[in-house]
């Protein structure tokens, strides 16, 4: 029998997501985001110990090429799921990685999202809210530093096992968020990991601080929309989601 062809599910957009074999909140939140639009999202995992550190995290840079290969290929962007691990294997190595697999195609991961996304909100000083152990709060701190993004304040929940992470409840990341926000001077709150659960309270806390705020999985979904040329305006909650334009910067 004869048939046509079409562009596949999704009317055209097709996003690819590179997710920890332990995170259990960025699909969820990124089917929220998604939900009743023309897009498809298409994701795979790749193997991640339960314990973040910056050793375990390092060695995540390996099995990318294999995690990026079990993608079909005709995507217009790619996101590695991992905010911490992006920022101490680096951008360059991340990006690298995946389009060895995917020539051509733009790359995201929540390091480099979060700060174009910091650009376009205007935002140099910040507060972060992370659920890491120290030396890897102490490993992004540094990284943002280098980028010429300001820590003025900093509130961890300490917690290296990924299990708990995903159970940390709104409220709590939403109390933190507050906490940290109040000091004086910051222009945004970048609450980080992917893991982390934070849609539910992002417009909540901009509207009593009265400044951005910006999460990892917000950020790097808003990113991949950009870099796959689409109007991101009203798609996710806050205000980064208000902005017009922000560039595709995918290895910064």
């Amino acid at each position: 029998m004869d048939y046509a062809l079409d562009a596949g599910a999704g009317a055209g957009l097709r996003l690819g997501l590179i997710v920890l074999s332990t995170d259990e909140t960025l699909e969820y939140e990124a089917r929220a985001l998604l939900a009743g639009r023309a897009a498809n999202l298409l994701h795979t995992r790749i193997p991640a110990q339960p314990d973040v550190t910056p050793e375990q995290l390092r060695r995540m840079e390996v099995a990318l090429p294999a995690a990026a290969g079990l993608l079909p290929q005709g995507l217009q962007a790619v996101g590695y799921g991992c905010t911490s691990a992006s920022t101490v294997i680096g951008p360059q190595a991340v990006e690298a990685a995946i389009r060895g697999v995917h020539p051509g195609v733009a790359v995201s991961n929540p390091i480099s999202a979060v700060l174009a996304a910091l650009e376009a909100v205007g935002a140099r000083r910040i507060a972060l809210v992370t659920p890491y152990v120290q030396s890897v709060t102490a490993e992004m701190r540094a990284y943002l530093g280098r980028q010429g993004i300001e820590v003025l304040s900093e509130v961890s929940f300490g917690q290296k096992d990924d299990w708990t992470v995903a159970r940390i409840s709104e409220a709590s990341t939403r109390a933190a968020m507050l906490e940290a926000g109040r000091a004086p001077g910051v222009e945004a709150v970048f609450a980080s990991c992917t893991n982390l659960r934070t849609f539910g309270v992002i417009d909540e806390v901009e509207a009593e601080l009265g400044v951005p705020v910006i999460s990892s999985n917000q950020a790097l979904l808003w990113h991949m929309l950009r870099c796959a040329g689409v109007e991101a305006r009203g798609w996710g909650p806050g205000r980064l989601f208000d902005q017009r334009e922000a560039l595709c910067e995918t290895t910064i």
